[in-house]
């Protein structure tokens, strides 16, 4: 079922983008999302599928200045985690949540997306997929302006330029502008996907769906008058 979308506000300049015409396919997720990472793979089929559609990314903010540890969410993380692995087949550490004092908190790499964007839009995806690999398999430290300076290293982003920006108060701005984006269209969880079709928007998926289920979805989306 498709649900059609009415934003209320459209105060950003930054997405104007949000009132053209043209078909879209827009990824709203966190990089730190658990069924997010368990997804990656499916909305890159549907990118790739698709390649006459645009593609954007929003920054859904699932726990921006998260407090909470591993000591308080290791436990229910493990569970969510083993039937994302299970049902994905995407390779999931376990061992960050042996360590009870890290801090869940998922802005800092929100907004290291949204700086790669900055510098080059068309690497949001996979420098997305990168951060969600840092964490789910090299069980990197999420808080550290360290580890996202190394992926956009590897990203062929300028270093310095990379970790002035990720400082700075307009990139803190840019990411909270995404999130209050996300909760315009009334996403209420990840990974959501919303279809732009002749200038309107639907609600594609609400959750974890595969790549061929979503893609009969948006073929519906497009067979509408």
């Amino acid at each position: 079922m498709k649900i059609r979308l009415t934003l209320l506000i459209l105060s950003f300049m930054s997405y104007s983008w949000l009132q053209a015409q043209n078909p879209t396919i827009i990824y709203i997720g966190d990089p730190m999302c658990s069924w997010c990472y368990g997804f990656a793979p499916e909305i890159t089929k549907v990118k790739e599928a698709l390649p006459h559609y645009e593609f954007k990314l929003v920054l859904g903010g699932l726990r921006p200045q998260g407090t909470e540890t591993m000591a308080d969410l290791g436990g229910f993380l493990e569970e969510h985690w083993r039937e994302i692995e299970k049902r994905t087949g995407q390779p999931v550490n376990y061992a960050i949540l042996k360590d009870e004092s890290f801090v869940l908190d998922t802005e800092p790499g929100s907004r290291a997306v949204v700086v790669a964007r900055e510098m080059n839009p068309e690497l949001e995806l996979e420098f997305f997929k990168a951060v969600q690999h840092a964490f789910y398999v090299k069980n990197q430290d999420m808080t550290k302006v360290e580890t996202f300076v190394e992926i956009a290293e590897e990203f062929g982003l300028d270093r310095t330029a990379f970790e002035e920006k990720f400082r700075s108060e307009e990139a803190r701005y840019q990411t909270r502008a995404d999130f209050q984006l996300a909760a315009e269209m009334g996403i209420r969880g990840f990974p959501s996907v919303v279809v732009r079709h002749n200038g309107q928007l639907f609600l594609a998926a609400n959750g974890y769906r595969e790549a061929e289920d979503l893609l009969k979805i948006i073929q519906n989306i497009e067979a509408e008058k």
